[in-house]
């Protein structure tokens, strides 16, 4: 049985359970990062030291990234559809799901601690409104991206770099602030609300 420790809040949590439902697998949830199951206990510090979820253990061995993990449940299950076996197919995939885990996720950070965790450390108005800015323009690139392919972030075909974009998409379109006029990032939502796993760990749950 996989097992999958990590509250389904979290956007990364999400991801695999996502990658989960698209697979068809079933898991064990354990809610770690939950309040009455912290993650900076001695207990799940042995599992994972940077004290983050997801983690995933499976068949003996313990994976954390939540992006990896994806790509391993993927691969485990040759699910070539959603992370290519081909060298150049498979790098397409990947370098959406990389660039979201980093430049798009820093983009976000400080306008989401300030506008939905309402955080009292972020609250400084030009640092919000250059978060915002820069959030915006980061899904700019995604917007020409699928003005190109007319579909999905790799191509004409769903694969796991959607997995990820669709639930930064998610949390973009609801965060209460101006967005950018973005016509082909928001016919891609409509486009991924016809997927149950995203309607399940996506669009129905908070930004």
């Amino acid at each position: 049985m996989l097992t999958i420790l990590g509250k389904p809040s979290s956007i990364n949590v999400r991801k695999v359970l996502w990658t989960c439902a698209e697979i068809g697998l079933d898991y064990d949830l354990q809610p770690w990062g939950a309040p009455h199951m912290p993650t900076s206990s001695p207990e799940f510090l042995r599992i994972n030291p940077r004290g983050l979820v997801p983690v995933i253990q499976h068949e003996g061995e313990t994976l954390w990234e939540s992006n990896t993990i994806c790509r391993y449940l993927a691969s485990r299950h040759g699910r070539h559809d959603l992370l290519p076996a081909d060298a150049l197919a498979r790098a397409q995939v990947e370098k959406w799901m990389d660039w979201q885990a980093t430049e798009l996720n820093n983009a976000w950070r400080y306008a989401f601690m300030a506008l939905v965790r309402q955080s009292p450390a972020h609250t400084d108005p030009a640092a919000l409104a250059a978060s915002v800015d820069g959030w915006n323009q980061a899904m700019q690139l995604l917007e020409q991206r699928l003005r190109e392919t007319g579909a999905f972030a790799a191509g004409a075909d769903f694969t796991l770099a959607d997995v990820v974009l669709g639930l930064s998409v998610h949390r973009w379109a609801a965060t209460p602030m101006a967005h950018a006029e973005l016509p082909a990032v928001r016919a891609y939502y409509e486009r991924l609300s016809q997927r149950p796993g995203f309607l399940a760990h996506g669009r129905n749950q908070h930004p």
